[in-house]
């Protein structure tokens, strides 16, 4: 772990889906470093909450309802800039959809590999892990 996470990192987690977000939740909060401030279920749902809440990362799924997380993703680098890592079935998938990310501000992507259960998304907690620390120890510049 770096040494300038002094406090907990505060994370927010968007998923529609309630198992992914209790899993990703799990996942995150298994090193004591991170601490999750709150879910949210959709794109507005994570925009509002990003926007009240602060949080140093932020975790979010590409499609969801009302709004998907690629728009979700631009409203939170207009009005509430901080590193968010994509979590999403679509990013090893869709090659243009991480590409878009990354273009909208995206800090970093990760893949659910759910090729044989929905169980699998556990392989990705190191690697989800390490993301979220390190988004939240290295500086963002304002997406161009």
């Amino acid at each position: 772990m770096p040494d300038s996470i002094t406090h907990p990192v505060r994370v927010l987690v968007v998923d529609d889906s309630a198992f992914m977000r209790t899993a990703l939740r799990r996942m995150i909060e298994s090193d004591p470093a991170l601490q999750v401030i709150d879910t949210a279920s959709d794109g507005v749902d994570g925009v509002q909450k990003a926007i009240q809440l602060r949080p140093d990362v932020i975790t979010m799924d590409v499609e969801m309802p009302r709004m998907s997380g690629l728009d979700a993703l631009s409203k939170i680098m207009e009005f509430a800039p901080c590193p968010v890592i994509m979590v999403s079935s679509l990013t090893k998938a869709h090659a243009e959809a991480t590409i878009e990310a990354l273009s909208r501000g995206a800090y970093d992507f990760l893949s659910k590999d759910l090729s044989y259960a929905s169980l699998d998304i556990v392989r990705i907690k190191d690697d989800l892990v390490a993301k979220c620390k390190s988004a939240a120890v290295q500086k963002r510049r304002t997406p161009l």
